[in-house]
C-alpha cells in the first residue's frame, strides 16, 4: 500500500501544479476587481456575450454530431478487420495527428480559398467560385478533420471487444442487420460513443485557432473571446477568467447530462 502512495505521489503534485492551482487562479480573478475585492460584476457580464456562447455550442454540436457518423462505421469497419491489417489502418487514421495542428489548419485555408483547390476544380467544370472560407461551415470543418480520430479511437477501442460470436448469436436469434447494430452492436458501444462525444465537443467548443483561421474572425467563438481579454486589446484577465468559469460550467454540466446514459440499463435482445 505504501508503494502504491509512493508511486502514485508525482501524479498528485501534477494534479495540483497544473490542475488544481490553475483552476483556483481562474476563481479568484473570476471574482475579484483590479484591487482584489470580491465581486460579481464579472460573471454578470458574461451573458452579454450569450450570442457566441449559443454559437459555439451550436458549432460544436454539428461537429461532434458528423465525426460521430463518420466514425461510427469507420471504428467498426475496423474492429472487425484482421489484426495485422487494424494496425495499418489505425496508423493511417492517426496520421494527421502526428503534424502540427496549425499546419493542418494552414493546409485548409489553401483548399478552401478563394483560388485555391478545390475552387478550381470547380471552375473545371464551370461551377464556382463559392466562398468557402471564412464562413461557418469553414469552421465545422476545420473542427471536424481535427477532431475525427478521437472519436474513431474510443469507439475502435469499445467495439474490438466485441465478440464475433455475440453477433452471431443475434443473427441466429432471428436478428438481422439493421437489428443487430441498434439492439446489440450500438448499445454495447455506448461507452466508446460517450468518451468520443466528450474529447471532441470539449476541444471543440472551446478552439480558438480554427475559427480564427478559417471563420476569418466573423466567426467569434468562446475560445477566441477569452484569448482576446488575455491576449488582445482589450486586456481584461478578470472578463476572461469570468468567461472561462462561465465555460467549465456549461461543460460540466453537459458532461453531468451524458453520464446519465448508463449502457447496463440497454437491452440487449
Amino acid at each position: 500500500m505504501k508503494k502504491l502512495k509512493v508511486f502514485a505521489a508525482p501524479y498528485l503534485v501534477w494534479m495540483i501544479v497544473f490542475i488544481a492551482v490553475p483552476l483556483l487562479m481562474v476563481a479568484y480573478f473570476a471574482f475579484t476587481d483590479d484591487n482584489g475585492a470580491f465581486t460579481v460584476e464579472h460573471i454578470a457580464n458574461v451573458g452579454q456575450y450569450a450570442n457566441i456562447f449559443i454559437r459555439s455550442i451550436w458549432l460544436a454540436l454539428i461537429a461532434t454530431v458528423i465525426c460521430l457518423i463518420i466514425a461510427y462505421p469507420v471504428a467498426f469497419m475496423l474492429s472487425r478487420m484482421k489484426k495485422h491489417h487494424q494496425g495499418t489502418m489505425l496508423m493511417i487514421v492517426m496520421l494527421p495527428m502526428w503534424m502540427n495542428f496549425l499546419l493542418r489548419t494552414y493546409a485548409w485555408m489553401t483548399l478552401l480559398g478563394n483560388n485555391g483547390l478545390i475552387n478550381y476544380l470547380f471552375s473545371l467544370i464551370g461551377l464556382g467560385p463559392f466562398k468557402l472560407i471564412n464562413t461557418e461551415g469553414a469552421v465545422v470543418l476545420g473542427m471536424v478533420y481535427n477532431y475525427l480520430p478521437f472519436m474513431i479511437l474510443p469507439l475502435y477501442s469499445v467495439m474490438v471487444k466485441i465478440d464475433k460470436s455475440v453477433l452471431e448469436a443475434a443473427s441466429d436469434l432471428g436478428c438481422n442487420s439493421a437489428s443487430t447494430l441498434f439492439r446489440v452492436v450500438i448499445p454495447l458501444s455506448v461507452p466508446g460513443i460517450m468518451s468520443g462525444i466528450t474529447m471532441v465537443f470539449v476541444p471543440a467548443i472551446s478552439t480558438f485557432i480554427i475559427s480564427r483561421m478559417l471563420g476569418g474572425g466573423s466567426n467569434l467563438l468562446i475560445g477566441d473571446l477569452i484569448e482576446m481579454q488575455f491576449l488582445g486589446n482589450s486586456y481584461n484577465p478578470h472578463l476572461g477568467a469570468g468567461i472561462s468559469l462561465v465555460l467549465m460550467v456549461i461543460i460540466l454540466l453537459i458532461m453531468t447530462i451524458m453520464n446519465q446514459f448508463d449502457p447496463d440499463d440497454q437491452v440487449l435482445i
